[in-house]
């Protein structure tokens, strides 16, 4: 049978424990690596949560479900009407997760976690009708997409950023559903491998660019350099042209993307590699520099070469420059948000939360909650702290695991859980009176 193989060979993965990820801000412990040819493992199995369940916010503050009964969700979208799209999205079916024994338990790991369910393909609008911080409406706002990530409006074309395409649907402000068919503005990278397959966009403030994250398609280079063309990088799209450039390069698989409010500056989220052992590579978030390459796959956090690479090109990994702020080992942050808003107290504002999914490969568990870095001056300024948690069973199980984050319309932070399948609501207990949030207009 295959999960008492997978439990078994999981037994004689796991590594000593980390009592303290070191993985953590500005200046990160880069150690040396603790390879091994069996992959550790130490997934967190999925669990129905009580019916009672929601997670745990910091003093002061009130987690609602703003929305349950989902499937999958993954991603999310706050329209100007504060209607919220959710992405229900999955791997495509032709997701490879590598080959030989370590691919096979990626699979069966996958699995247990909560991953590898078909794909819903589509978006769900919700709509807080009444002002209550809770959806009373919920309804199927676009089919028949593949494997479908990031949103982005500009004006009235709405961007859906599928594993393969960009698409562009006409949106009318106030719709519930979108029936015409999308327009393929790109294609993007994807093909028979398709290692890391979500796609994020966003667009930059003037509206002419949209900005698209692309994995790349492998952990550390094992499905050969070849397979790695066009990957591992942050994509300028022209909305006027169509035309594709390379913005960064080198970022092993970037998932959130936001404006930090103060600098003005792109920033995003980064998965790291695996195999290395507990305390490396840690995950990390960074502002994007035009023209930058960050290591991937050659070397990591700067210029720490992965010898697993070859051939290696000593000359680009000279270039490689280190990202800003660490957000811990194996965490598979996602989610990224600045918070620009006023409902929160004034230690939020310029801010990031993050999303972080969890590990499956690190003894013990770590992520499995949304955490807060604070920002001053438009640059992180201390260590993460936590905001959303309890995600994880005293006995290692999950009841959860976040993915993305908004903001609604009021300022109340929204965190996806593909898990719980459903969508959270935190905002101060303050905040409950419905004068506050208009309806939104038809």
């Amino acid at each position: 049978m295959v999960l008492p193989v997978v439990v078994a060979l999981a037994a004689c993965a796991l590594g000593p424990s980390a009592s303290v990820d070191t993985g953590l801000g500005p200046s990160p412990v880069i150690g040396p690596p603790a390879g091994s040819s069996i992959p550790t493992v130490n997934i967190a199995p999925v669990q129905s949560p009580p019916a009672e369940f929601a997670p745990t916010a910091p003093s002061g503050f009130a987690v609602t479900k703003f929305a349950g009964g989902l499937s999958h969700p993954r991603w999310l979208y706050t329209l100007p009407n504060g209607d919220v799209l959710v992405a229900e999205s999955d791997a495509p079916q032709q997701h490879d997760e590598g080959s030989g024994l370590s691919g096979w338990i990626r699979r069966q790991v996958m699995k247990r976690a909560g991953a590898g369910v078909p794909s819903p393909d589509r978006i769900v609008l919700l709509r807080d009708t009444q002002g209550s911080g809770t959806a009373q409406m919920q309804t199927v706002f676009l089919r028949h997409l593949h494997s479908p990530f990031g949103i982005a409006l500009i004006g009235h074309d709405l961007y859906v950023a599928d594993t393969d395409a960009l698409l562009r649907f006409d949106y009318t402000p106030g719709a519930t559903a979108i029936d015409g068919p999308p327009l393929k503005v790109a294609d993007l990278p994807a093909g028979a491998i398709n290692h890391h397959w979500t796609k994020n966009v966003i667009a930059d403030h003037s509206g002419k660019h949209l900005y698209i994250t692309v994995g790349s398609n492998s952990n550390a280079g094992e499905n050969g350099i070849a397979a790695e063309v066009g990957r591992a990088r942050i994509l300028e799209f022209d909305v006027q042209s169509g035309k594709l450039r390379a913005y960064a390069t080198g970022l092993r698989n970037p998932n959130g993307l936001a404006w930090q409010p103060d600098s003005g500056a792109l920033w995003t989220t980064v998965n790291e590699r695996d195999d290395l052992g507990n305390n490396l590579v840690p995950d990390y978030m960074t502002a994007v520099k035009d023209g930058a390459f960050y290591g991937f796959p050659y070397s990591y956090w700067g210029q720490h070469v992965d010898t697993r690479v070859t051939p290696q090109r000593p000359a680009l990994v000279a270039t490689a420059i280190a990202p800003d702020y660490a957000l811990g080992n194996h965490t598979a942050s996602f989610g990224l948000v600045f918070y620009d808003r006023d409902l929160f107290p004034a230690h939020y504002r310029g801010g990031a939360f993050i999303g972080q999914h969890g590990s499956w490969n690190r003894k013990p568990h770590t992520g499995y909650k949304v955490v807060f870095v604070p920002f001053v001056d438009g640059k992180p300024a201390g260590l993460p702290e936590d905001f959303l948690s309890g995600f994880l069973t005293p006995d290692g199980h999950a009841v959860g695991r976040p993915v993305g984050v908004a903001l609604d319309a009021r300022g109340a932070l929204l965190v996806a859980d593909d898990v719980g399948n459903a969508v959270w609501r935190v905002a101060p207990r303050r905040d409950n009176a419905s004068a506050l949030l208009p309806s939104p207009r038809e």
